[in-house]
């Protein structure tokens, strides 16, 4: 069962701390997983689809120009 965490304030009167731990809880890999899905939303509204980002490119030459 997923746990869920909810913060009741009034506008103006959050400081972050609530992000702050609720994010420090999931771990990285989830806080990744967020930053993905929040790069494809981006791609899906300004090209209309969406690729896996390659997060690691190939370097075919390397030398003095």
């Amino acid at each position: 069962m997923q746990k869920i965490k909810e913060s009741y304030k009034r506008i103006g009167d959050d400081d972050g701390r609530f992000d702050i731990e609720f994010w420090q809880e999931q771990g990285d890999a989830a806080i990744f997983n967020a930053a993905l899905e929040m790069i494809m939303d981006y791609q899906i509204i300004r090209q209309g689809y969406a690729d896996k980002p390659r997060l690691q490119r190939t370097v075919e030459y390397f030398g003095k120009a």
